[in-house]
């Protein structure tokens, strides 16, 4: 899932101080699963601006809501209305970078600004911790590394074994960071599988990775493609 983490509230109020009518969004998927941009977390994040202006004698309502996800139409419709029917000047998303795109994009002449930093893909490993582990790339080879991804777990990203500077399978980053080539090397040989380490593998392919601009997924069986300009029919 996308992984993120709340700003601190003195630079959410810094991107909000000439405005006085503003609603706080959260998201319901990802920013909720993660403790950073929920339900409770826009009633935290409103409280705790409400109080702010108030200490300073500011008179600024502080609207909320959430919804299921910031990055469909179906659910971001509902907002849109509010922001019109509510006559909100400004909105801050406590979605990932993903929803304060799509968000911005449909609210058009309203400002909208992150309320969080959206950090990483990851999974949770225990209560309250989460680690990154896919970097998006666009050409997933997880089935050559045991499943431990070494773009994203790597430090460096090598792509063919550990560096010279991992010590006792650790990273030479950080001593409580794991060697992600010394955790595949020990998966791979659980597996029964570590002789595929040896085969000599091509120059990886980096066309995929966002390098080349915003890319695009498209389900033909769902939005029929236009063969002559290859993008979604409206």
């Amino acid at each position: 899932m996308i992984v993120a983490e709340r700003k601190p509230l003195s630079e959410i109020r810094s991107f909000i101080e000439d405005f006085h009518r503003i609603l706080v969004v959260g998201c319901g998927t990802c920013a909720t699963v993660c403790l950073a941009g929920g339900e409770a977390e826009v009633r935290v994040v409103g409280a705790a601006l409400r109080i702010s202006f108030l200490r300073d004698e500011k008179d600024v309502e502080i609207l909320e809501d959430c919804v299921t996800r910031q990055c469909e139409p179906e659910f971001v419709e509902p907002i849109q209305q509010k922001v019109k029917e509510e006559s909100v000047e400004a909105v801050v998303s406590l979605g990932c970078g993903v929803g304060v795109n799509f968000l911005a994009e449909k609210l058009e002449t309203i400002p909208v600004f992150p309320g969080v930093n959206t950090k990483f893909f990851g999974a949770a490993v225990e209560a309250g911790v989460w680690i990154e582990m896919c970097a998006g790339c666009g050409n997933c080879i997880l089935h050559l590394t045991g499943g431990i991804c070494p773009i994203a777990r790597c430090s460096k990203s090598i792509l063919n074994g550990p560096c010279g500077g991992s010590q006792d399978g650790k990273c030479e980053i950080n001593p409580e960071v794991d060697c992600a080539w010394a955790l595949i090397v020990e998966r791979m040989k659980k597996l029964g599988t570590l002789d595929r380490l040896a085969e000599i593998i091509p120059p990886r392919d980096w066309s995929t990775s966002h390098h080349g601009g915003p890319r695009k997924v498209i389900h033909e069986e769902v939005a029929p493609v236009s063969a002559e300009k290859g993008e979604a029919e409206p």
